[in-house]
């Protein structure tokens, strides 16, 4: 990228990602991260966008990431970046198939199954707003759209 070499895993958890591992997150200079995300976005290989993580492996069974969401930028949370870090790192070696992984917005449990191939997401969940609509001004009767 560039006149810069940078390893990354690249995978799909049912949307884009582009793993990175680094040594120390808290190292990462904020505005580095952020072009180099930018890059990655915008490269041709990834003609609708990709999620890209920075990964610390703290230890084989917990990871810390920094996620930029494509569309959307640096981001607290992203359930699928976590699982892919982990999917990533599992892959290469660096962590086991079952990991804590922390993210800005809170640790997520991951763990991905051998016997079934699949990726399993749990974590905390939360009221994070309520409301209410009124529908009848969307105009529901008309079946067109």
């Amino acid at each position: 990228i560039g006149d810069k070499t940078v390893q990354m895993t690249c995978l799909s958890m049912g949307n884009p990602h582009c793993v990175i591992f680094v040594k120390r997150l808290y190292e990462l200079d904020e505005a580095e991260s952020a072009a180099l995300a930018a890059t990655i976005q915008a490269d041709p290989f990834f003609p609708q966008g990709v999620n890209v993580e920075f990964v610390e492996v703290v230890s084989r069974k917990h990871l810390k990431i920094l996620v930029w969401e494509r569309g959307c930028g640096k981001t607290l949370a992203c359930a699928s970046g976590a699982a892919a870090a982990l999917v990533a790192g599992a892959v290469e070696g660096r962590c086991d198939r079952t990991a804590r992984v922390d993210l800005p917005g809170g640790a997520l449990d991951i763990s991905w199954s051998e016997s079934d191939n699949h990726v399993r997401i749990t974590g905390p969940a939360a009221v994070v707003f309520e409301g209410q609509i009124d529908l009848r001004q969307f105009h529901l009767e008309d079946k067109s759209w």
